[in-house]
């Protein structure tokens, strides 16, 4: 099982005195779902950015097992907060525009396409326009570009972020039965309590200026869906209302500190 790792990172902009990030490390394992939760503006973006090859480093290095890492390979796929789909293209050749990019033979990629399409339940609007699909919908297509590439880490920069309460539960449960079927290693960031505790094995949580790592916890509630506990279930779980008002009380402190600093 491969480590995607980020070793005493730290990151400062030349034309800036203030660190973005200062010591970060951090483990990412496959089959796992870590997940990074802070306030706006804690480096969490330009995290999965350095973790993805496309920020470069002050410090430290990236590595996946220990091989390090310079910039972007096909290791790593990226899914964007805005969905980033190609407009003129339908749903279909969408998800099959990397594998015509390598020079896979037409029947190949019709086979991966129908395949990656089944899996994230769009099958039915293979054929549709971009602008005909829903908002949850653009973030399986491009969730789906994320699968094909056969990549064994999938990181997601806050990716239900613009969806509704209903559509982003819908998500959440979407990414938990991937996460079961796929077996990679899935890396999210988002500021939403809620979907950082449902949606993690290792909730990293971050305070800013500069960024930082100030706890790492372990948590089950995902093995507990895995195990057949309904979404709704764990939410109104004793312990995971518990969890989620002391997290809430925490970073608001942090937040209020920061104000004050």
């Amino acid at each position: 099982m491969s480590i995607l790792k980020a070793e005493n990172i730290s990151l400062t902009f030349p034309d800036q005195s203030i660190s973005v990030l200062k010591n970060i490390n951090l483990d990412v394992p496959e089959s796992t779902l870590t997940v990074v939760l802070g306030e706006s503006g804690c480096g969490k973006t330009t995290l999965l950015n350095i973790l993805a090859g496309f920020q470069q480093l002050s410090a430290g290095q990236v590595k996946i097992d220990e091989e390090v890492l310079t910039g972007p390979d096909a290791r790593r796929a990226v899914v964007f907060q805005e969905h980033a789909l190609l407009p003129w293209l339908n749903v279909s050749e969408n998800v099959a525009f990397s594998l015509k990019l390598k020079g896979l033979k037409s029947a190949e990629i019709q086979t991966q396409v129908a395949f990656i399409l089944d899996t994230v339940g769009l099958s039915h609007v293979a054929n549709s326009n971009i602008w005909e699909l829903s908002g949850g919908m653009k973030q399986r297509v491009g969730i789906a570009r994320a699968l094909i590439s056969h990549a064994p880490f999938i990181l997601l920069d806050e990716p239900f972020a613009a969806l509704d309460a209903f559509t982003r539960e819908n998500m959440q449960e979407f990414v938990l039965n991937l996460w079961i079927k796929q077996k990679k290693g899935f890396f999210l960031i988002t500021h939403d309590i809620e979907e950082a505790l449902l949606l993690s094995n290792q909730l990293v949580i971050m305070t800013a200026r500069p960024g930082t790592i100030v706890e790492t916890l372990k948590l089950n509630f995902a093995e507990r869906y895995r195990a057949g506990e309904s979404i709704r279930a764990i939410k109104s779980d004793s312990q995971f209302i518990e969890l989620r008002e002391t997290l809430f009380e925490r970073l608001k402190a942090q937040k209020l500190h920061a104000l004050e600093s």
